[in-house]
């Protein structure tokens, strides 16, 4: 695929709750799951105790945004309804915000209602690995509630996205629906739009390789900020024959490959190695 139009993306920033937070060096988000049921067993808590101490390991190790979830979208997980995931993110923001308050959290929902309660309660971001697809209410809230907006493509549904993932040109297919969705997001007053390319949604390992190999083209054809989420993922460990707990080094190769194709995000588990992976590219840039 050949740029037809680049759009320059000069010292982005993005406005969190009136935080202007700098992308122009990639910053890092630490992945909070308030949920039993990650795929990577390191990150499963419920307790909020251990939300705080997650937060507050994030926080010390470099970590510019905590991304909250209390919904699995592991291949096959069990659909969380919005109630139950307002009753497991209301109580971990608060406790958050009351030992960090100037932290800027993200919250992982694809649920409008979720979004507009959480937001109202401190959280700063809105993270939507559905792009809106599964509420259409998701990116006219978001317009309303003015926060950033990071939209994810996936294709199919987290129960079964990864049976038969299928594209005839994947990079194609991903940056034109971002594209729609940017045109829709903006229509809807949406200012902050950060792109996702969805890892590991609905794409076979060739799929997400060919995709990093041309992260690039999102920021330079898109002209927005990129998050890549591909941290302990089976891009990693099913290529190398090994588990989640074991995918950290090759979680570390495939970010410092994303920060040299120009990523603004990187949405990790382990934040201190990719705040090192910044700092060693940041270096190397200088």
């Amino acid at each position: 695929m050949k740029p037809d139009h680049i759009h320059t993306l000069s010292a982005p920033a993005i406005n969190c709750r009136g935080q202007l937070l700098s992308l122009s060096t990639p910053v890092v988000m630490g992945i909070i799951n308030v949920t039993t049921d990650s795929f990577y067993e390191g990150n499963r808590m419920h307790e909020l105790h251990q939300v705080v101490e997650k937060a507050r390991q994030h926080l010390e190790e470099g970590a510019a945004i905590l991304d909250l979830g209390a919904q699995s979208t592991r291949p096959g997980a069990e659909v969380v309804g919005a109630d139950e995931e307002l009753h497991r993110l209301l109580p971990a923001i608060h406790a958050i915000l009351n030992r960090f308050p100037t932290a800027i959290i993200s919250i992982d929902t694809w649920y409008a209602a979720v979004a507009e309660k959480t937001v109202h309660a401190g959280a700063a971001i809105i993270n939507d690995v559905s792009a809106g697809d599964m509420d259409e209410q998701m990116i006219p809230v978001v317009g309303q509630l003015q926060v950033p907006y990071i939209a994810m493509h996936m294709q199919g549904k987290p129960a079964t996205m990864q049976q038969q993932p299928h594209y005839e040109d994947v990079v194609s297919e991903v940056l034109d629906y971002l594209k729609q969705k940017l045109a829709v997001a903006r229509a809807a007053g949406i200012k902050d739009f950060i792109a996702d390319p969805g890892f590991g949604f609905g794409k076979t390992i060739d799929h997400n390789y060919t995709l990093l190999k041309n992260l690039h083209l999102f920021k330079d054809l898109l002209g927005i900020p990129v998050l890549t989420g591909i941290s302990r993922k089976s891009m990693i460990y099913k290529l190398l024959n090994i588990t989640p707990v074991e995918a950290l080094n090759g979680t570390t190769v495939l970010n410092t490959i994303a920060l040299q194709q120009g990523t603004h995000i990187l949405r990790v588990h382990d934040v201190k190695a990719a705040v090192e992976a910044v700092r060693i590219m940041e270096k190397m840039k200088g």
